[in-house]
């Protein structure tokens, strides 16, 4: 099935209400390194192409056919860790940073410039973790729906940016990686 049919039958599918998954690697990859996010049918739906020989880390976040539709750069040199989201033209569309205070579980906090931003909580580390806008679960990310090893799921609810939302989960992935 060609990418333009596969976006199709995700819209098809997202008209009907249900939420979209996604798989997704642990550990997800080293700057160099490429990899495939797929929905829950094992089709590749986004490509991570990580630009090696940069002075940061640069990740590259494709669509199934190869257009660029962000690319994730690190930012070290802030009072806290954090990367931002830009779109291929260079603009901002968000800033993951971690939380200042986390007492009971991992936060991170998404600042997104055009639209309402994004809380995430939960066990980072072990991928069970929700993504929030304005106190309402819009995504969840969670090991239990895979049984492959070194897996973990991405579940989007619709009406919602996949792409946006899977870029997050990049970013805290590479960020808690790093710790």
């Amino acid at each position: 099935m060609r990418g333009r049919e596969r976006r199709q039958e995700r819209r098809e599918r997202r008209r009907g209400g249900g939420p979209v998954r996604y798989q997704m690697r642990e550990r997800l990859l080293a700057i160099g390194d490429d990899f495939w996010i797929e929905d829950e049918h094992g089709e590749r739906a986004f490509r991570v192409d990580g630009k090696a020989l940069r002075v940061r880390d640069t990740l590259v976040f494709e669509d199934a056919d190869g257009h660029e539709l962000a690319r994730i750069q690190e930012r070290k040199a802030r009072v806290r860790d954090s990367m931002e989201i830009e779109d291929p033209e260079g603009g901002r569309i968000a800033m993951v940073k971690k939380a200042l205070v986390s007492p009971l579980r991992d936060r991170f906090e998404v600042e997104v410039d055009d639209g309402e931003d994004l809380s995430v909580h939960g066990n980072i580390v072990d991928h069970e973790y929700a993504i929030e806008q304005g106190g309402a679960k819009v995504a969840e990310v969670s090991k239990r729906w895979f049984r492959v090893r070194e897996t973990y799921g991405v579940e989007v609810d619709p009406g919602h940016d996949d792409a946006l939302i899977l870029a997050v989960t990049v970013c805290i992935d590479q960020m808690t990686r790093d710790d």
